[in-house]
Protein backbone atom coordinates (compact mmCIF):
# COMPACT_ATOMS: atom_id res chain seq x y z
CA UNK A 1 0.00 0.00 0.00
CA UNK A 2 1.95 3.35 -1.24
CA UNK A 3 0.81 6.76 1.02
CA UNK A 4 -1.11 9.79 0.52
CA UNK A 5 0.47 12.79 2.44
CA UNK A 6 -0.31 16.04 3.68
CA UNK A 7 1.23 18.99 3.84
CA UNK A 8 0.18 21.44 6.43
CA UNK A 9 0.66 25.04 8.44
CA UNK A 10 -0.50 23.87 11.91
CA UNK A 11 -3.47 22.19 11.31
CA UNK A 12 -5.00 24.35 8.11
CA UNK A 13 -4.55 21.57 5.27
CA UNK A 14 -2.42 23.04 2.25
CA UNK A 15 -1.97 20.50 -0.27
CA UNK A 16 -2.40 16.25 -0.34
CA UNK A 17 -0.14 13.73 -2.34
CA UNK A 18 -0.99 11.22 -3.86
CA UNK A 19 2.10 9.03 -4.71
CA UNK A 20 2.06 6.87 -7.58
CA UNK A 21 2.64 3.35 -5.63
CA UNK A 22 -0.83 4.54 -3.57
CA UNK A 23 -3.67 1.66 -4.33
CA UNK A 24 -6.75 0.11 -2.18
CA UNK A 25 -9.25 -1.87 -3.43
CA UNK A 26 -12.68 -0.56 -4.58
CA UNK A 27 -13.46 3.24 -4.04
CA UNK A 28 -11.45 5.74 -1.94
CA UNK A 29 -12.71 9.45 -1.66
CA UNK A 30 -9.67 11.44 -0.68
CA UNK A 31 -11.39 14.79 -0.13
CA UNK A 32 -13.33 15.34 2.35
CA UNK A 33 -17.01 16.20 0.92
CA UNK A 34 -17.36 20.11 0.94
CA UNK A 35 -14.02 20.55 -0.80
CA UNK A 36 -14.68 22.36 -4.25
CA UNK A 37 -12.48 19.70 -5.96
CA UNK A 38 -13.14 16.21 -5.26
CA UNK A 39 -10.46 13.18 -5.62
CA UNK A 40 -11.07 9.51 -5.14
CA UNK A 41 -8.68 7.18 -6.44
CA UNK A 42 -10.23 3.93 -7.63
CA UNK A 43 -8.97 0.45 -8.20
CA UNK A 44 -12.22 -2.36 -9.75
CA UNK A 45 -11.46 -5.88 -10.96
CA UNK A 46 -11.89 -6.95 -14.68
CA UNK A 47 -15.78 -7.27 -15.19
CA UNK A 48 -17.25 -4.63 -12.43
CA UNK A 49 -19.73 -3.00 -14.07
CA UNK A 50 -20.34 1.01 -13.18
CA UNK A 51 -24.05 2.00 -13.55
CA UNK A 52 -24.46 3.82 -16.64
CA UNK A 53 -25.23 8.11 -15.42
CA UNK A 54 -25.15 11.80 -15.81
CA UNK A 55 -25.02 14.56 -13.60
CA UNK A 56 -28.00 16.59 -12.03
CA UNK A 57 -27.39 20.69 -12.32
CA UNK A 58 -26.63 21.29 -8.95
CA UNK A 59 -25.71 25.16 -7.77
CA UNK A 60 -22.63 25.52 -5.95
CA UNK A 61 -20.91 28.42 -4.86
CA UNK A 62 -16.74 28.15 -5.16
CA UNK A 63 -14.68 30.79 -3.71
CA UNK A 64 -11.34 29.61 -3.45
CA UNK A 65 -10.20 27.79 -6.61
CA UNK A 66 -8.22 24.04 -5.97
CA UNK A 67 -5.99 22.41 -8.48
CA UNK A 68 -4.70 18.65 -9.32
CA UNK A 69 -1.82 17.69 -11.11
CA UNK A 70 -1.24 14.49 -12.56
CA UNK A 71 2.73 14.47 -13.08
CA UNK A 72 2.74 12.05 -16.50
CA UNK A 73 6.43 12.70 -16.78
CA UNK A 74 9.97 13.99 -15.14
CA UNK A 75 9.91 15.57 -11.64
CA UNK A 76 8.51 18.62 -10.43
CA UNK A 77 9.70 19.93 -7.23
CA UNK A 78 6.49 22.21 -5.02
CA UNK A 79 6.94 24.77 -2.84
CA UNK A 80 4.34 25.72 -0.42
CA UNK A 81 2.99 28.78 0.89
CA UNK A 82 0.48 29.74 3.65
CA UNK A 83 -1.92 32.32 2.85
CA UNK A 84 0.59 35.44 3.85
CA UNK A 85 2.84 34.09 1.00
CA UNK A 86 5.12 32.61 3.70
CA UNK A 87 7.21 29.84 2.28
CA UNK A 88 6.55 26.81 4.30
CA UNK A 89 8.06 23.41 2.81
CA UNK A 90 8.66 21.93 -0.78
CA UNK A 91 8.10 18.65 -2.44
CA UNK A 92 9.10 16.53 -4.86
CA UNK A 93 6.64 15.21 -7.37
CA UNK A 94 7.58 12.36 -9.76
CA UNK A 95 6.06 10.56 -12.78
CA UNK A 96 2.60 9.15 -11.48
CA UNK A 97 1.79 11.29 -8.40
CA UNK A 98 -0.81 13.33 -8.04
CA UNK A 99 -1.37 16.28 -5.97
CA UNK A 100 -4.21 17.75 -4.54
CA UNK A 101 -3.77 21.75 -4.25
CA UNK A 102 -5.85 22.83 -1.27
CA UNK A 103 -5.21 26.29 -0.27
CA UNK A 104 -2.34 29.11 0.50
CA UNK A 105 0.29 29.23 -2.51
CA UNK A 106 2.72 27.40 -3.96
CA UNK A 107 5.25 27.54 -7.08
CA UNK A 108 7.04 25.35 -9.10
CA UNK A 109 10.43 24.05 -10.51
CA UNK A 110 11.13 21.76 -13.19
CA UNK A 111 13.42 19.71 -12.33
CA UNK A 112 13.63 17.24 -15.02
CA UNK A 113 11.54 17.79 -18.05
CA UNK A 114 8.07 17.20 -16.49
CA UNK A 115 4.71 16.57 -18.78
CA UNK A 116 1.48 17.36 -16.52
CA UNK A 117 -2.39 17.63 -16.18
CA UNK A 118 -4.03 20.14 -14.84
CA UNK A 119 -7.55 20.44 -13.52
CA UNK A 120 -9.25 23.25 -11.57
CA UNK A 121 -12.61 24.55 -11.48
CA UNK A 122 -13.76 26.96 -14.51
CA UNK A 123 -13.92 29.23 -16.05
CA UNK A 124 -11.01 31.17 -16.06
CA UNK A 125 -11.14 34.63 -14.49
CA UNK A 126 -8.04 35.81 -15.89
CA UNK A 127 -6.45 37.84 -13.93
CA UNK A 128 -8.76 38.39 -10.88
CA UNK A 129 -7.58 34.15 -10.71
CA UNK A 130 -4.87 34.78 -9.03
CA UNK A 131 -2.30 36.79 -7.43
CA UNK A 132 2.07 36.43 -8.32
CA UNK A 133 4.15 36.95 -5.29
CA UNK A 134 8.09 36.79 -5.02
CA UNK A 135 8.81 33.31 -4.13
CA UNK A 136 12.09 31.90 -2.21
CA UNK A 137 15.37 31.19 -4.15
CA UNK A 138 16.93 27.70 -4.21
CA UNK A 139 18.90 28.26 -1.05
CA UNK A 140 15.90 28.59 1.14
CA UNK A 141 14.34 25.43 0.47
CA UNK A 142 13.42 23.27 3.10
CA UNK A 143 12.25 19.51 2.02
CA UNK A 144 10.64 17.16 4.42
Amino acid sequence: MGQIEEVKKKNKLIAMIIRNDYTCNGVDFITPNEYSQQVAYMHHPAGKIIDAHVHNLVHRNVVLTQEVLFIKKGRLRVDFYDEYEDYLESRDLNAGDIILLVSGGHGFTVLDEVEMIEVKQGPYAGDNDKKRFEGISNNQIVFK
